[in-house]
């Protein structure tokens, strides 16, 4: 859904500083964010200082925010990005760019892709620049832990040269919210459903400003997944549960929702109900590692929260400054 005023005259449009000349420097030696945007869109990320300053502008609007994020409609919720830059930008051709569509981002925006460095970058400028038309949310992967293993924190050291780059930003996932509730009736949380969380209230309560834990249901709301077995299950992941249709069930209904929406896992559609219709998986990065061959969709919520999938393929692969991507060290494989 499309909506919002037009833009901001440029002298009332929002800045961050920036020391870094040849970076969109104004008045002030501030950085307009609109010009660090459409550099974005060309695949060039920002200077060291430059994305210190909009990590902490960042993390001032998510202290804010509540642990189960509450959302108007219209919106459009994504699911797992995971550093498909390209992809990114397929999808806000596909959906709509902000401000004109509203977004929920429902986590793991970085590892396994190229460009995860940008791809997260993007998002927080998208952030700082239109707080309230985009819904960050934390999935698995924005943890210290993980991003060492799945490529983010290599990525960091490559292009920037420490790991100063990738403090900033696992210290501004420890602020991301862990759902979002849409209109009181769509819970989205990254992963899925605990054991140990009855009521969103629950959800509320919960301390969230430090690293995923290994277990508890910080650690399920992000880890855990639907599944054909009824009750509660040991995770082949290693972390959180499985979840069946009746878990589902009584949550929706306990907490008056129509369903959860999710991301996590993925699906080759882009989109999979599951649990008589309790639960949607979606997955929003296509050709997923760059050799699923799955699409990607994308849940578009009207403002009388009526909804539809958007599906869209991969975009074609693009060189970053004159050279093909770089792969980096293997990657373990993963429970996909």
């Amino acid at each position: 859904r499309r909506l919002g005023p037009p833009r901001a005259p440029r002298a009332a449009r929002q800045t961050v500083r920036c020391s870094a000349p040849g970076w969109g420097w104004r008045r002030m030696g501030r950085l307009d964010l609109d010009d660090a945007i459409e550099r974005l869109h060309k695949c060039q990320y920002l200077p060291e200082d430059a994305l210190k300053e909009l990590c902490e502008r960042v993390k001032e609007l998510l202290i804010e925010e509540s642990n189960v994020q509450p959302v108007c409609s219209p919106v459009t919720v994504c699911g797992d990005i995971h550093g498909q830059f390209h992809d990114l930008l397929k999808l806000f051709e596909t959906g709509g760019r902000v401000p004109d569509t509203n977004y929920i981002f429902m986590g793991d925006f970085v590892d396994r892709g190229y460009n995860s460095l940008e791809v997260f970058t993007m998002l927080l400028l998208l952030k700082a620049r239109w707080p309230h038309r985009i819904t960050l949310l934390r999935g698995n992967h924005e943890s210290r832990q993980i991003t060492q293993v799945y490529g983010f924190y290599d990525e960091c050291l490559r292009k920037y040269g420490s790991a100063t780059v990738w403090k900033c930003f696992t210290d501004l996932f420890d602020m991301l919210p862990l759902a979002a509730l849409v209109e009181n009736q769509l819970f989205c949380p990254h992963g899925g459903l605990s054991p140990s969380l009855d009521t969103i209230d629950q959800i509320q309560s919960l301390d969230r400003f430090t690293e995923v834990p290994h277990e508890g249901p910080m650690c399920d709301l992000v880890w855990s997944d639907p599944d054909e077995r009824m009750g509660w299950g040991i995770s082949p992941r290693g972390a959180g549960y499985t979840f069946g249709q009746d878990i589902s069930e009584q949550f929706n209904h306990q907490n008056g929702l129509d369903f959860i929406v999710r991301a996590h896992q993925l699906v080759m559609d882009g989109y999979q109900w599951a649990h008589e219709k309790q639960v949607v998986t979606i997955f929003s990065a296509p050709n997923y590692c760059y050799r699923c061959g799955n699409k990607a969709a994308l849940l578009e919520v009207d403002e009388h929260m009526q909804h539809k999938f958007l599906q869209f393929d991969h975009a074609p692969p693009k060189p970053v400054d004159g050279k093909k991507p770089s792969k980096g060290r293997p990657m373990p494989d993963y429970f996909l």
